[in-house]
């Protein structure tokens, strides 16, 4: 199995596929919209990217596609919305099955616990003075960087 087929929820799985670190997309799938961040190449910090309203998969993937090449993105840590109790519902499915469907990107994949992101992104921003109309707009790229900073931190810290 290549790089490009790994997609799991270990840590070190994650970090053994990219020995030699590089630049993490993450992604904070909505219904509606992607929520993206990016980090640096040494895995010390998340910034929210842009947000990408969905469409067909084919469109998302070629929009995905563009910003991998863009920004020479070497994995992508994808948030995992599992229930408060650690449990599975309806939503991981769709996000673990939109995995899946990223395997064409040829990168590895994490899948990384995303409880509590996106209040911990707002929360942040209200701390920041953000409108309300602002925290709408910008809640997905905020909480995609909060999922790609857990992930980033446990990456580079090596508890893996």
């Amino acid at each position: 199995m290549g790089p490009g087929e790994l997609i799991t929820e270990q840590a070190g799985e994650f970090a053994a596929a990219l020995p030699q670190g590089g630049v993490l997309l993450g992604l904070d799938l909505g219904t509606r919209t992607i929520g993206t961040a990016l980090s640096d190449a040494g895995w010390r910090f998340a910034t929210a990217g842009t947000t990408l309203a969905r469409g067909k998969f084919t469109r998302d993937l070629a929009l995905l596609r563009d910003l991998i090449a863009a920004r020479g993105v070497q994995g992508i840590v994808l948030g995992l919305p599992l229930n408060m109790d650690g449990s599975a519902g309806p939503r991981v499915q769709a996000s673990r099955a939109f995995a899946r469907n990223l395997v064409p990107l040829a990168l590895p994949v994490l899948l990384w616990d995303e409880r509590m992101s996106t209040m911990s992104a707002e929360r942040a921003m209200i701390d920041q003075d953000m409108s309300r109309a602002k925290r709408a707009e910008r809640i997905d790229s905020h909480a995609a960087a909060v999922i790609l900073q857990g992930a980033i931190d446990r990456l580079a810290g090596g508890v893996l």
